[in-house]
């Protein structure tokens, strides 16, 4: 409910009380039970509200019948979520991803919900994004343009692998900033490479992508890319309308997973964002927790098992220490641990490395500058028939260098 309420300011709402219920099985009509509304309409006139909103995902008719019953809009989760990212998304993609996301979650919920002529002057959260006007006219003509939205983001996706073959080119290694939206991902970015990303505290304030190249400390380069922030009980709608921004994570070499350290739900977070990587196939990836907010905490407590043996084995970091071989504490405001980070991440693409033999021609000298840039030279003999080289190369930029040659 506290996370509710912050999507809720994020939004642009002002939260003014909250409700709810244990029940043994959902109301197939209304989701709570009848007397619960009822309850709830009757605040009304004490809390002056104009919208309720649900953590759930509600049917078409269970909007429909709230709605009736509180004579105000009714929003679900998934409704609220989708309004967020129609407020954050500041370009052509992220606004093609939102509209195709909102139009599916959108057309099965097609009734006279949509057709109120007093909402389409006052719009607000939950109608941001594709127009009422839009909505209104009938599912052939949604489908269209969901057919046409398709179109374009496929031309984004192209227009992405196409970048991300360029990348594959120079060969540099890519590290994907994952994490639970709020956590610190776009300060970290900012931390490691000066990319000035928007960063608020609000849920969602950053939507698009952004890759940045970092120098390692041995002085060989490799990329960051920042993604969007998960959720618990994130839309599916997002998930598959994302899913070419989702991509720089499936690419990716290694994953760079920001947690808030102080977050009291850490650990729950973190499952659910391992939920969304396992969804778009990019759970078994290289990982480095980065424990973010170290400055807001005492470390000592937190983070030394053997001063505080008993406080570890109740503390949710102490469980991901044993789940995770790379646990690293940063403060990515204050510049914390950030040379630990970068040392453990080359450390982790060492350990990526794979041992190759080859025998390079004169002419591919390009390949060969590659090699020194991106791997490691143990030996470099020039012979007649070219440079015999044996060393350690990304398995990816193994697979280029043969493929080249």
């Amino acid at each position: 409910m506290d996370e509710l309420e912050r999507l809720a300011y994020t939004a642009g709402l002002t939260v003014v009380g909250r409700a709810f219920q244990n029940l043994h099985s959902i109301n197939p009509a209304t989701y709570i039970g009848v007397g619960k509304a009822q309850e709830i309409r009757d605040l009304k006139q004490e809390l002056v509200f104009d919208v309720v909103v649900f953590d759930n995902e509600l049917s078409a008719a269970q909007l429909r019948n709230l709605e009736e019953i509180f004579d105000t809009n009714v929003l679900d989760r998934t409704a609220l979520i989708l309004d967020i990212f129609a407020l954050h998304a500041n370009t052509k993609e992220g606004a093609l991803q939102v509209e195709l996301a909102q139009y599916v979650y959108r057309l099965p919920r097609l009734t006279r919900r949509w057709t109120h002529l007093s909402r389409q002057a006052v719009g607000g959260v939950g109608l941001r994004g594709p127009g009422e006007t839009q909505l209104e006219s009938d599912r052939r003509d949604i489908r269209r343009r969901m057919t046409r939205l398709k179109q374009e983001l496929e031309e984004v996706r192209k227009q992405r692998d196409l970048r991300r073959s360029r990348r594959r080119l120079r060969g540099l290694p890519v590290a994907a900033i994952v994490g639970y939206t709020n956590a610190g991902k776009s300060t970290l970015l900012n931390r490691l490479t000066d990319a000035d990303v928007l960063v608020e505290d609000k849920l969602f304030a950053t939507l698009d992508p952004t890759t940045r190249k970092v120098e390692l400390p041995s002085g060989k380069e490799i990329l960051f890319t920042d993604t969007v922030g998960f959720i618990q009980k994130l839309p599916t709608q997002l998930v598959a309308a994302f899913h070419a921004t989702l991509e720089e994570v499936h690419e990716a070499d290694i994953l760079v997973h920001v947690v808030d350290i102080q977050d009291r739900n850490l650990l729950q977070k973190v499952d659910a964002v391992n939920d969304v990587l396992q969804e778009i196939d990019a759970s078994d990836k290289p990982t480095i927790i980065a424990l973010n907010k170290i400055d807001l905490i005492d470390p000592e407590v937190v983070l030394n098992e053997e001063k505080h043996p008993f406080a570890m084995q109740n503390n949710p970091v102490g469980e991901l220490q044993r789940q995770y071989r790379h646990v690293i504490p940063i403060s990515a405001e204050q510049g914390v641990g950030i040379e630990d980070l970068l040392v453990t991440l080359e450390e982790m693409l060492l350990e990526e490395m794979e041992d190759v033999d080859l025998v390079i021609p004169y002419k591919g000298s390009n390949l060969l500058d590659l090699w020194h840039k991106q791997g490691i030279i143990e030996r470099e003999d020039y012979a007649q028939d070219g440079i015999h080289v044996h060393g350690k190369l990304p398995k990816r930029i193994k697979d280029m260098v043969q493929g080249n040659i």
